[in-house]
């Protein structure tokens, strides 16, 4: 028996209607169209209405359980409705719940574990900021802060890099898609190429990572004929999400963050997503020794889905003024108080070994998929965060969205939830809860491994078919 078992609705998959999405759901989803803003994307790709859940198991409102392996996007870390972080919250009834950035027992708290929780290069050095309740605000304020700094307005961003939906976390995002008719984004913004050694634009056929990005980054900062105004700040995910879970070889962060450092300019790392111990540790920069200026969080700090972002930042550039950065919601107490006790957890039960254990069991697993497949290019992660490409061809690597998107819905409709995301929509995406068990991860890979013969079987006959 495992110690997590008691966090979980069930331990497998549970189908009971004769299709996915059942009756229920397709009513539900109707309502929704006729409510609800075009802008909703999520039940276009999954069309699911969900009703209960509990640890890595949500269910929807046909009885149907599915294994969850996106966390909400990253949000429910310690699972859904955690009981010991609903229980621990019981003593915040009749406490207040928001109180903007007033000193409160429960915030003062939260701050002194988050704080101690860091590693041994930050502890001690640095403060916090927070701002608006998502990953987004976060980032705006990662980036404000280092314009006031450095009195420049350049940021240099990387291809692939997710950083939120407004308009100035937009800026620093590279999607196209996103952007679609949303400029004029804020200016001075510079992209350029991430560590994605599986897509390298500079290292021909299979030579491996010559760290050619590095020499470009320099001659970018050094070259006065760069054409790109010295920046402020770098912003970059130590790992990409939602770009399909690029991991740099060991050494590349170090080296960016030392020439970017050498030039006088700020290194701002995202950990929205990859952070909160999603690779088994507080950071996933921690897997190196690169040190940043500035950390963006959310999603998993605010303990079991409580909306709450901050920064965390040396304390040498905490030069703003009072005010220059608010929001009415940086105050959310529930989430502070669930955050701590999260943080509790995590170190009380031992979460970070069971990420590294479990992340290294499901990798081996997902490699073996690889080397059967057909369809899939290359199996990325590290800790519980993990990266599926699909190709047409394994020597041209080729991207197949198709495949993607068509062992997405096989998964869904045998009951497991995943994402898909890459540069191309080609990566299937895994991001299950840190406290999923070793028999729930084993049977959400059972299905994964179905749904991927049965699309590649499917989308084979459908090419012969069309040849």
């Amino acid at each position: 028996m495992s110690g997590f078992d008691k966090y979980h609705l069930s331990d497998q998959a549970k189908i009971v209607t004769d299709f996915v999405p059942g009756l229920e759901s397709r009513k539900l989803l109707a309502e929704q169209e006729k409510l609800e803003s075009n802008n909703r994307s999520y039940p276009r790709g999954i069309p699911l209405a969900f009703d209960l859940a509990k640890g890595s198991i949500l269910q929807d409102v046909d009885g149907n359980q599915f294994i969850d392996f996106t966390s909400n996007c990253g949000v429910f870390n310690l699972g859904h409705n955690n009981e010991d972080i609903l229980s621990g919250l019981k003593i915040m009834d009749g406490k207040i719940s928001q109180a903007v950035d007033f000193p409160t027992p429960t915030k003062i708290s939260f701050l002194k574990s988050l704080l101690e929780a860091l590693p041994e290069s930050l502890k001690g050095k640095c403060k916090v900021n927070f701002g608006g309740p998502s990953g987004s605000d976060a980032v705006e304020a990662a980036i404000k802060l280092a314009r006031i700094n450095k009195k420049r307005h350049s940021i240099i961003a990387f291809q692939g890099g997710y950083h939120g939906m407004t308009m100035g976390a937009l800026s620093v995002t590279s999607k196209l898609s996103h952007r679609k008719d949303a400029p004029p984004l804020i200016p001075g913004v510079h992209f350029l190429p991430y560590c994605s050694s599986y897509r390298c634009p500079f290292t021909q056929g299979n030579l491996g990572c010559q760290k050619e990005c590095l020499k470009y980054f320099k001659h970018v900062l050094e070259n006065p004929h760069s054409g790109v105004d010295k920046p402020a700040a770098i912003i970059i995910e130590p790992i990409q999400g939602e770009g399909g879970t690029y991991i740099p070889p060991k050494g590349w962060l170090e080296e960016i963050t030392k020439i970017a450092h050498d030039n006088d300019i700020l290194v701002i790392f995202d950990e929205v997503q990859s952070g909160f111990y999603r690779t088994g540790k507080l950071f996933s920069f921690e897997h190196t020794e690169a040190v940043p200026d500035i950390i963006t969080m959310s999603k998993g700090v605010g303990g079991m889905g409580f909306s709450l972002s901050l920064i965390i930042y040396k304390k040498e550039l905490d030069i703003w003024e009072p005010g220059t950065h608010i929001g009415t919601f940086r105050g959310n107490q529930l989430a502070m108080a669930a955050g701590e006790i999260a943080l509790r957890l995590v170190k009380d039960q031992n979460i970070e070994k069971h990420v590294e254990d479990l992340g290294g069991n499901m990798f081996e697993r997902l490699k073996s998929i690889e080397c059967e497949s057909l369809c899939i290019g290359e199996v990325r992660g590290r800790g519980l965060m993990f990266g599926i490409e699909y190709v047409k061809d394994k020597i041209s690597k080729e991207p197949f969205p198709e495949m993607a998107t068509e062992v997405k819905k096989k998964c869904y409709e045998n009951g497991l939830i995943v994402e898909v995301g890459g540069y191309y929509n080609n990566v299937v995406r895994f991001l299950p809860p840190l406290i999923t068990t070793e028999i729930i991860a084993k049977n959400g890979l059972n299905i994964f491994e179905r749904a991927n013969n049965l699309a590649e079987q499917k989308i084979t006959k459908l090419g012969k078919a069309i040849g």
